[in-house]
């Protein structure tokens, strides 16, 4: 079992995008597998914590000017120019006020098991992850209501509930678990715990899906247009961000992007008021599509940019 979890690890990317593909195509495996996607989100923060590096994710603490960097860009740059670039195009105005929403958002908390699969800095992410989360209740509503009239009242009950789900539960389980285990053991198990945490993105990636399949059918033209919206605002802001901070050097920029482009759209679902396009909500179940083809597709282009630095450990 070892074995074939740690095997899983080394396919990861090729699973997460069969995992989103068979989502749409076998509507009944979606559907019985959404029961999982709370259970799923638990244990993919717990395995985060369990495969951080601890006292390296502490440390980049010394160095606040550059998670204050991917922050600014990330959370306050990309929803302008995600405004400027969708007010250019002749998008639906569902699809056009979902991208701008997307990019306020922070990136997924699962976001340093993603920079394990890329080559990225995990530490960083966890970082980046944790405190733009943090920072979300307070940029987020402001920013997507002058920019698209969207009320996005994230309470605080919501967002203690969600928080408490994707970092407090995760935090105390991963404690207890390196306090039982020991970290000799938990260094041993590495690899199966980046396989199981595959499966668990897998199950998840299926469960978000249920009724993609469905709406597919009855609007193509629609699905379409949103697919290839949240394809362009991921990969978009991907590019952007990491262009932006290329001074801090590649590996710093290109982590910096994968936070940028790969966003968590839970929250939002929780909070978005009835006065809003429902088509908002179908496009942030759509953008699941690009983060899980995300990984394969984008990977080249992360080994080539730090081969090009010299930063490449892989």
């Amino acid at each position: 079992m070892l074995r074939l979890l740690a095997a899983s690890a080394r396919s990861g990317r090729r699973l997460l995008a069969l995992a989103i593909l068979g989502g749409i195509l076998l509507p009944p495996a979606a559907w019985a597998l959404r029961g999982l996607v709370p259970v799923a989100v638990v244990g993919l923060s717990t395995l985060v914590l369990l495969r951080v590096d601890v006292p390296a994710t502490l440390a980049q603490l010394r160095q606040p000017g550059r998670l204050a960097a991917v922050l600014v860009v990330q959370m306050l740059a990309c929803p302008v120019l995600a405004w400027v670039v969708v007010r250019a195009l002749p998008l639906d105005p569902g699809i056009a006020d979902a991208v701008v929403l997307f990019a306020t958002g922070a990136a997924i908390v699962s976001a340093p098991a993603y920079a394990r699969l890329l080559g990225l800095d995990a530490e960083l992410s966890l970082l980046g992850a944790l405190v733009g989360t943090l920072l979300v209740p307070l940029t987020a509503p402001p920013i997507a209501w002058a920019l698209t009239g969207v009320d996005l009242a994230v309470g605080m009950e919501a967002f203690a509930a969600r928080l408490g789900t994707v970092v407090g539960l995760p935090f105390v389980l991963s404690a207890l678990i390196r306090r039982l285990a020991g970290s000799a053991r938990l260094e041993a198990l590495g690899p199966a715990f980046d396989g199981l945490t595959v499966w668990l993105l897998v199950a998840f990636g299926f469960g978000v899906m249920d009724g993609v399949g469905a709406r597919l059918l009855a609007e193509p033209g629609w699905v379409l247009e949103a697919t290839l919206a949240a394809c362009a605002a991921s990969a978009g802001l991907n590019l952007v961000t990491a262009a932006a901070l290329l001074p801090f050097g590649a590996r710093t920029a290109a982590t910096a992007g994968m936070l940028s482009g790969f966003r968590s759209m839970a929250l939002y679902l929780a909070v978005l008021p009835e006065a809003a396009d429902p088509r908002v909500a179908l496009f942030f179940g759509l953008y699941q599509i690009p983060l899980y083809l995300g990984p394969l597709v984008l990977a080249p282009g992360y080994r080539r940019l730090l081969r090009w630095s010299g930063e490449c450990r892989a």
